[in-house]
């Protein structure tokens, strides 16, 4: 459809020059590239824009990369930027206005229109988001504590992702971690998106810097693909913390302890490690988690941190406490299938 984000884009990105020619006017072409300032069309050579290349793919016509600030985007983001529009819904008006395409009829929910907060925009923010690799997102984690990263497909980073204040306040944008939350069949459900500040060092200074959308109840963030032995936790960072003693166990992030209380199981699952957060909701959910593997004939063994939350362990106790804590609860059979030789 030409209504899609990646159908937009491809579209641009075959009209390439004619776009940087009027929203990036201070720039020129230089072989293959359109070379300008930066998205805000300041004159300069720090931004290239790519003219010729595939339809798809990272290296298609209208991709951009900012050499001075690492940011990379298509052909939409510099029409954002242009007019300064934190609303896909203008970005894409304006887009087809300049390609000459109808705009779309307006829809129901019932017709299938993708509605704010839903699995189908859930969907849609985690194919706009990129690679953390090399990101904001990538440096927030690791100033938590969380250094290994490989294997994080359910992980994502938005540059400009938008965040609405509560009541009449104006949309704003701010880079996020973004993270997909999945059903038994690894299809996404929605996402939990996490804001941060510009330079990736905490979070982002607004009200609520974490939000979810889309279908969240009994679903999770999941690291690896669970079979018999799964650990589960509320946060993400929680359980990534846990996740740097054990790279191998599949881990799920259930994003608050109401939800942790109503995961689905795998089929095949016989074991279940609770990450219990050390206050009275973590003590509750980790309850009523028990509760109910045990009635499907689970073994469950709880990990309780020695301070407020794994990720507080990794930071002030440090990995080596947070292993040995680790060790200590591990059924025998999963001390040499999950945990990592010391140091």
């Amino acid at each position: 459809m030409a209504g899609m984000p990646h159908d937009l884009a491809r579209r641009l990105g075959q009209r390439a020059e004619a776009v940087c020619r009027h929203y990036l006017s201070n720039g020129r072409r230089s072989g293959r590239y359109w070379l300008v300032g930066d998205v805000d069309n300041a004159p300069g050579r720090s931004l290239f824009v790519r003219l010729v290349g595939p339809e798809t793919g990272r290296g298609a016509a209208g991709r951009w990369s900012d050499a001075a600030t690492g940011e990379h985007g298509d052909l939409l983001d510099v029409i954002r930027a242009a007019h300064g529009f934190v609303d896909f819904r203008d970005v894409a008006d304006e887009a087809r206005r300049f390609l000459s395409l109808p705009q779309p009829e307006p829809q129901s929910h019932a017709d299938g229109a993708a509605r704010s907060g839903s699995p189908q925009a859930a969907r849609r923010l985690f194919t706009m988001s990129q690679s953390i690799a090399g990101t904001l997102a990538q440096n927030y984690l690791c100033r938590r504590g969380i250094a290994d990263l490989s294997g994080l497909s359910s992980l994502r980073f938005h540059p400009h992702c938008y965040y609405r204040p509560n009541g009449s306040a104006p949309t704003q944008t701010w880079p996020a971690l973004i993270a997909a939350v999945t059903d038994l069949d690894d299809r996404i459900t929605g996402l939990h998106r996490t804001w941060l500040a510009r330079d990736g060092t905490s979070k982002a200074p607004i009200a609520t810097p974490r939000r979810a959308m889309g279908d969240l109840l009994g679903h999770g963030v999941r690291f690896g693909a669970a079979t018999d032995v799964l650990a589960a936790g509320e946060g993400i960072e929680t359980v990534l913390s846990v996740r740097c003693t054990l790279p191998h166990m599949p881990m799920l992030a259930a994003g608050s302890a109401s939800h942790l209380a109503a995961i689905l199981f795998p089929p095949a699952l016989r074991r279940l490690y609770i990450l219990r957060d050390r206050d009275p909701a973590g003590s509750a959910a980790c309850d009523r988690l028990s509760e109910r593997a045990t009635s499907f004939g689970i073994e469950t063994i709880v990990l309780s941190p020695r301070l407020r939350d794994f990720n507080e362990d990794l930071r002030r106790l440090g990995p080596a406490a947070l292993r040995a804590l680790v060790r200590r609860h591990l059924a025998p059979g999963d001390l040499s299938r999950f945990l990592t030789p010391a140091g």
